[in-house]
Order: C-alpha cells, then structure tokens, then sequence
C-alpha cells in the first residue's frame, strides 16, 4: 500500500529519498511528498500524481535527513492537501504514515477542544498535532512520541521528524517497517528493494518497537521503554532482480522468471516441506488461509490435498476466518499463504488461530515479513522481489509448494519433486517466442470485449476464479470465474453470441464434463477459448499447455497470465500499476 521512506545521513535527503521512493511505485498510489529538515526548520513538498510525471527541482534546500511517502487514499480523497508528510500546528513536527488509526476521530475532537486545527481529512493529522500537544506538557520528541503511539488504535506504520532533532523516530504495529544500515546513512522503509542499491543489511522491526535513528539506530519497546537488541540481517535479494532488466514492464518479466522460480521453490525448501508435512499430520484439523489471489492458491490447495494425500484440508478468506474461531483448537493448524507476509486481513486470522492457542505456518515470498516472524514456522517462495500489483510468479510457485506438500504427507517425496522438476522444465520449453506471439494474437481478438467467463473443474475450478481476477485486476475486463458444473444452474443467461468463454481443460477424469460444458457455451454462441493439452474441435481459439497431471494449474494459469498482459498493452494501459489497487494491502 503506501510507501514510506526516511533517509539520515550524509547525502541530499530528497534526492536520494525520491530516488528510493520510486523503487516503492508498484505498492500503488494516488499521491506523494516529501519533507525535510534544514537549519532546524521543516520544508514541504508535495503532489498529485506519480513521482515519474513530475520532473521538475522539488525546491527544496540540501538537507541530510527527511521523509518520504506515496498515498493511497483511505481517510479522505485525492488532493495535495491530503498528501504527506503531515505537519504539526506549530510547523516544526512533520509525520509520514502507512495504515488506519481507527481512533482517530476521537482524538481528533479532543484536540479540536484545545484549539488545534485541521487543515486535511485524513487520520494521519492527528498524530503530528499530539505529538506537539504532548511536547507542551514538557516532554521531549523522543517521549512525547512514544506516548502518541501508546494512544493509537489500529494498524500503522510511521516516522516522525523535529526541526530541533537531527533524528528520526520510526514505530510500526501491524504494518511494515524495515530499516536499512549502510555506511554514514541509515534508511527507513516500507519495502527492502527501496534501498537495495545502498545497502542490504536490514534491521527488521517488530510491532511495538520504537526506533531512533541517526547516522546509526537505537530500538526501544515502546511498551517498557528498555532498549531491546536487535540482529543485523543480510538480505540475499540483488538490484538485479528488483529491477526491469530491460522489459518494459515488470509484469512481464516477472511472468517470465517463472521458467526458474518452481525449482527454487522446491528444492531448497523439501526439508521445511518435510517438517510442515508432519505437522498437519499431527494437527486435528488444518485451515489454508489467504486473501485474493492467494485465497485462490489456498483452496487449489484443497484440491491438491483431497486427490493426492487423500486429507480434507478447510478454506476460509483471511477477512472470514475470524468468524470460524469457534472451530479453533490448540491442535487446530493454520496455513496462512501471502506473497508479502504482510496482508492486513491475514494477519487478522494468524491473531484469531493464535488466541486460540492454535499453531501456526505461513507460506510468503518477502523475506523477514510480519508472517515470518509470528508464525511457529514458515516456508519462503524463494521468487525474488515481485513488483507488480498483479501477482503471477509468486503464485505459481505457492502452489508449487502446496503441491509437494500434499505428496510428501502421502509418503510420495519424491515423486511430487520429479513432477514439479518436470514441470518447471515444461514451463521453460513453454515460454518461447512462438507461444508469446500466439497468446498475443488471441489478446487483440479480446481486447474489445467487455465481459469474459472462465469455466474449470476439479483442481483446475480454483484457476477458472484466479483466471477471472487476473483479467479484472490488468485489463479491466469484467470476468467471472465458475465451476463448470454450475453453468446451467444461472451463469448460462450471461452467454450470448459472440461471448467469449476460456475453458480450461487437464487430462484427467473432469476432461469429459468440461468439454461437454464448452459445448453447452457453444450451442448459445459463445466463443470457446480453450487451454489444454490437445485442441478439441469445441474449440474456437486454442492455447495449448504440457500434460504435467497433479500440476496442471501451474501451466494452466500462465497462459492466462499472459492473456492479461497483452489485453492490458493492447488497450494502452500499463500493467505494473493497478487502477485503485496496490500490491500490499496492509489495512483492512
């Protein structure tokens, strides 16, 4: 969601932190700004619209600390006002946030009384002008902030400045927080990627944490107010992989490192894989958890659990399984799966299980996320840093690892590991330049349409709704997922001449029922866009993908990824960033 940024150090405070703040634009945003601290007084820009459309000298004098952010609106709407940094009354307290201070209104109308004023509509303006109220009863920034966070309901992530301090305080609960240790510099940021190019060693901060941070950094428990110690991690991520080497865009790139990222997923990871393996063997009753695309992997997991470990598996969206706690048991285990490890309504159903004294695992790709760290155990994708709003490498190789895990708990290892090796093999062969260039010709022939159906059974019904978010997210399309079987009780009044109709088609035993159900489409005029193994004369349009058996969702979904970025190109849009979406959806 919203990208914070906060520089200390011996360089041009805005220059290097617009520079880091642009390696944050695939969270999403409407708005952005800058503050800085120079001859102990705070300067203030800020804009609407992204950081890339505007080129012009930010006018700001040379300072070597600020802060930094990009805005997706929540509190408020889409104006320059609304934008951080948010300032104190007093102007010498600038403050940048990520998340929902759901109590803000009742500070609010107590600061109201003692006759600050508001000048935006958002939730963050009441913590600058606490700060300064706190300040005036005697306290100093480093105590009068702290006892502004000890107030704050909700989820959040901020940093905070004085114009009197060469320091710079950064606390965080719920929401992401990390910072970079370099050489003379420090930085604070929502995401490690922004500062890859300084520095890789990172200090991961925890909820409840207060960090004070200079040209060197203290953490405090904001709680007890005792300095707490705090471990150095090197990151193994490299520029390389946080950057477009050369596309045009991320989404396609990253589509395409999918010839690599299922063995990364798999064979480093089969001693964890073991591990979990038995812990769901041990637990009496396993909930998959997920939100949104990863929702989506969890119940393909399902699937997967039901046909090869011959185990029922429940599924539940992270924003409902809080209404399932009455099923939690402390031998109850909960899988949660997210690319960023820091989903809000995710980490909602970790707090749920985990007040219930159950275990819990987490399946991410971002190293050190919030997930890794509460969870009893967790499984890294090991896909490197995915950019794009739309998640496509990381979710391939979610189910990569759901799929070893549903034949390790059958006692079949080593078969699922030759399937998934098979399978990233098949992938690699797949991704040609001849297969692009047919996935783009069948993305011109469906850019005009308005609506798109996609119909699966069995294993492959999870991909037909994955397949529908996809094509809503990029293109914009209005599309909608279903299981073949349910066509004929209401979704066949949508079909009409001409509508196109993905079918998507595995060689095993739902194969027959699915092509009798592109049929039923076809016999009132729709137009059969198959993925499958072999064509098929209900077929109008063909996309054909390897025969992988128990994988078959993996190549299914890549075609469809594909389709989404071409339709997206070819209506003139840009796939990287989303309209009204951001990547980490960090508040509820």
């Amino acid at each position: 969601m919203c990208g914070i940024i906060g520089y200390a150090g011996t360089r041009n405070a805005s220059k290097i932190g617009v520079e880091c703040l642009k390696k944050l634009e695939y969270r999403g945003y409407d708005s952005w700004g800058c503050a800085v601290n120079s001859n102990k007084k705070i300067h203030v820009f800020k804009q609407v619209g992204k950081i890339g459309m505007f080129s012009e000298d930010l006018k700001l004098p040379d300072a070597r600390i600020g802060i930094l952010h990009t805005r997706w609106a929540t509190h408020g709407g889409v104006t320059q006002i609304n934008a951080h940094p948010h300032i104190s009354q007093n102007k010498k307290i600038a403050v940048v946030h990520n998340g929902i201070i759901e109590n803000y209104q009742v500070i609010r109308d107590e600061l109201k009384k003692k006759g600050y004023k508001f000048v935006s509509q958002t939730d963050t303006e009441v913590v600058p002008h606490l700060i300064e109220d706190n300040m005036n009863q005697g306290l100093s920034f480093q105590e009068a902030f702290r006892k502004a966070i000890l107030s704050l309901e909700g989820r959040y992530a901020l940093v905070a400045m004085h114009s009197d301090e060469e320091i710079l305080l950064a606390a965080r609960r719920g929401s992401p927080l990390v910072l970079g240790i370099g050489k003379d510099e420090m930085f604070i940021s929502s995401d490690i990627p922004a500062f890859l190019n300084y520095t890789n060693k990172v200090i991961l901060l925890d909820d409840n944490e207060l960090a004070i941070v200079s040209k060197d950094v203290k953490i405090l428990d904001i709680l007890s107010n005792k300095v707490k110690a705090k471990n150095i991690t090197k990151i193994e991520w490299t520029v390389e992989q946080s950057d477009k080497n050369g596309f045009d865009h991320f989404m396609l790139k990253e589509i395409l490192e999918q010839k690599y990222t299922l063995s990364t997923a798999i064979q480093p990871n089969i001693k964890n894989i073991e591990e979990v393996a038995l812990m769901i063997k041990k637990a009496r009753g396993t909930f998959f958890v997920g939100c949104g695309t990863a929702g989506k992997v969890c119940l393909t997991g399902t699937y997967l659990f039901s046909r090869i470990a011959n185990m029922h598996v429940n599924f539940s969206i992270g924003s409902e399984f809080p209404e399932y706690h009455h099923f939690v048991k402390p031998e109850t285990l909960l899988i949660a799966v997210s690319q960023s490890g820091e989903t809000a309504d995710t980490l909602e159903a970790i707090e749920a299980a985990q007040s219930k004294k159950a275990k819990v695992v987490s399946i991410v790709n971002a190293v050190g996320s919030t997930m890794t760290r509460v969870s009893d155990k967790h499984i890294l994708v090991n896909a490197g840093p995915e950019k794009c709003v739309a998640s496509t490498k990381v979710t391939t190789s979610q189910i990569a690892i759901l799929t070893q895990l549903a034949y390790s708990i059958a006692g079949k290892t080593k078969e699922g590991q030759f399937l998934l090796k098979r399978t990233s093999e098949e992938v690699s062969n797949m991704l040609n330049p001849e297969f692009l260039k047919k996935i783009k010709e069948t993305a011109f022939k469906l850019k005009n349409h308005e609506s798109v159906y996609i119909i699966g059974r069995g294993l492959n019904y999870p991909v037909a709704l994955e397949a529908a978010i996809k094509l809503q997210e990029v293109p914009y399309i209005h599309a909608e997922g279903f299981a073949g079987g349910e066509l004929k009780h209401g979704p066949l009044a949508l079909i009409s001449e001409g509508v196109p109709v993905i079918v998507i088609v595995a060689n095993d035993e739902t194969k027959k029922d699915i092509l009798s159900n592109a049929m039923e489409v076809k016999a009132r005029g729709g137009l059969i866009l198959g993925i499958s193994p072999q064509n098929d004369e209900v077929f109008d349009l063909h996309i054909q993908v390897p025969d992988v058996g128990n994988a078959s969702p993996i190549v299914n979904l890549i075609p469809i990824q594909l389709l989404s970025y071409y339709i997206s190109i070819a209506k003139g849009q840009n796939p990287d960033y989303l309209r009204n979406l951001a990547k980490s959806v960090t508040v509820k």
